[in-house]
């Protein structure tokens, strides 16, 4: 298994740090999975409680920082799943993330971005989450 989320990058005076995981199946199973809300009580713990609720083009659930509204890009062939998240203080992020394939099948990338006054400790938990979440989805897929 391979995972990194060695890449820090300074993009218009924020840090981001790309993490990735490769994952054994198809770009297209992986995208479809991981593009449909429903399922991110099932490997997104890091956002999404047991229970996610749709209205109209918003999702809501209930997660561990409070309730967080979200939405995700339209539909794609390109495996974009960038998604925005509406957090408990009104603040919204924006999280690009993709599937691209590989030799192995897929890779998923989540690029974290440090927002404004978070701290080095804040991101690093961050970073972990994002990671566990990611080693969750390849262990939903793989068996």
């Amino acid at each position: 298994m391979r995972m990194s989320g060695i890449s820090t990058i300074a993009v218009m005076s924020s840090v981001s740090r790309h993490i990735s995981i490769d994952i054994n199946a198809d770009p297209r199973v992986v995208y479809d999975f991981a593009a449909d809300p429903a399922n991110l009580p099932k490997w997104a713990l890091g956002l999404a409680g047991s229970e996610v609720t749709r209205y109209g083009d918003h999702w809501s659930t209930q997660s561990p920082m409070g309730a967080v509204a979200f939405t995700f890009a339209p539909d794609n062939e390109y495996g974009v799943l960038d998604h925005e998240v509406t957090l408990p203080s009104g603040e919204t992020t924006y999280n690009p993330m993709r599937v691209i394939r590989n030799q192995q099948g897929s890779e998923v990338i989540f690029s974290l971005r440090r927002g404004p006054g978070m701290s080095e400790a804040d991101f690093e938990r961050d970073a972990e989450a994002v990671t566990e979440d990611l080693a969750t989805l390849k262990s939903v897929l793989e068996t």
